[in-house]
C-alpha cells in the first residue's frame, strides 16, 4: 500500500516536527485505507444543503440545552433533541460508512482496539490539562459550569445523554459533514465547523476541548474512511471524562452555589 504519511501530516498542520514524528509511526496507524465513496454531483449538493441547515439548527439547540438547569426535564429533553438532530441530519444527508483499519499484517478490519486506546490516551491528556486548568480561575469556572450537569444530575440520564450525543456527533460531523466539505482539507474544515457549533454553548472549556478532539476524530475519519473509529474513541473518552473529571472539581462549589451565597 502506498505510504503517504508526509502528506497526511502536512494536511493537518504545516509543521516539520510533526511530519517527522508521523514518518516514524507504523504504517498501519497512518496509511489511509483505500475506499470508493464516490457520489453524483446532485447527491453531493443535497448533502451540503442538508448539513448546512442541520449544523445551524443543531448548534442552536445545543446552546439552549446548556442554558437549562442541571437535572431538569427540559435539559434532558433538549440534550436528547440535540442528539436526534445530529443523527437525523446524518442519515438524511446520504450514505454513511463504518470504515476500515489496517492491521500490522496489512489486512483490513473494522476499527476497534486502536480507537478505544486512542480514547484512553486522549482522556489521560485531558486529565493532565484539567490539573493545570484548576490553577486558572476562568478555565476552572468554565469547567465547573459544565461538570455541574454531571454532579447534580441523575447518573443514568447523564450517562445516557452523554453517550447518545457522542455517537450522534460522529454520525453527523465525521459522517455527513466530513463528506460534505469536499476533498480539500476535510480534516481542518470539518473540525472548524465542529468548533463553531460548540461556540454556541458559550463555554470556553468546551470550545477549547473541541479543537484537539475535533482534529483527532476527523483524522480518524480520514484514515479509516468511516465513523466507527471516531465514535469508539469519542465514547471511550466521554465515559472516562464523566467518571473521573467531576471528582477532581468536587471540592469547588458550583457557580450557582457561589452566587447564591453572595446574595445572603
Amino acid at each position: 500500500m502506498t505510504r503517504d504519511r508526509r502528506r497526511i501530516g502536512e494536511s493537518l498542520i504545516s509543521d516539520d516536527g510533526l511530519t517527522r514524528l508521523l514518518d516514524r509511526l507504523p504504517p498501519w496507524l497512518i496509511d489511509k485505507v483505500p475506499r470508493d465513496h464516490h457520489e453524483s454531483d446532485a447527491a453531493f449538493r443535497r448533502r451540503r444543503r442538508v448539513t448546512g441547515v442541520v449544523s445551524v439548527a443543531g448548534a442552536g439547540l445545543l446552546g439552549v440545552s446548556l442554558s437549562r438547569k442541571p437535572d431538569s426535564t427540559s435539559f434532558y429533553a433538549l440534550t436528547l433533541g440535540v442528539a436526534a438532530t445530529w443523527v437525523a441530519g446524518g442519515i438524511a444527508s446520504g450514505p454513511l460508512h463504518l470504515g476500515w483499519m489496517q492491521t500490522p499484517k496489512a489486512t483490513l478490519r473494522r476499527p476497534l482496539i486502536t480507537p478505544v486506546a486512542g480514547g484512553v490516551t486522549a482522556f489521560g491528556a485531558f486529565y493532565a490539562a484539567a490539573l493545570v486548568a484548576k490553577q486558572v480561575p476562568p478555565l476552572e469556572a468554565a469547567i465547573t459550569r459544565v461538570l455541574r450537569y454531571a454532579q447534580q444530575g441523575n447518573p443514568a440520564l447523564v450517562t445516557t445523554t452523554t453517550l447518545a450525543n457522542g455517537v450522534a456527533e460522529e454520525v453527523f460531523f465525521r459522517g455527513a459533514l466530513y463528506a460534505a466539505v469536499g476533498v480539500d482539507h476535510p480534516v481542518l474544515k470539518s473540525s472548524a465547523v465542529y468548533t463553531l457549533a460548540t461556540v454556541a454553548t458559550r463555554n470556553p472549556a468546551l470550545v477549547l476541548a473541541s479543537v484537539p478532539m475535533g482534529l483527532l476524530f476527523a483524522w480518524q475519519r480520514r484514515i479509516t474512511g468511516g465513523i466507527q473509529a471516531p465514535a469508539l474513541t469519542h465514547l471511550t473518552w466521554s465515559v472516562l471524562m464523566l467518571r473521573y473529571l467531576p471528582p477532581l472539581f468536587a471540592d469547588k462549589p458550583s457557580i450557582d452555589d457561589t452566587r447564591a451565597a453572595q446574595t445572603l
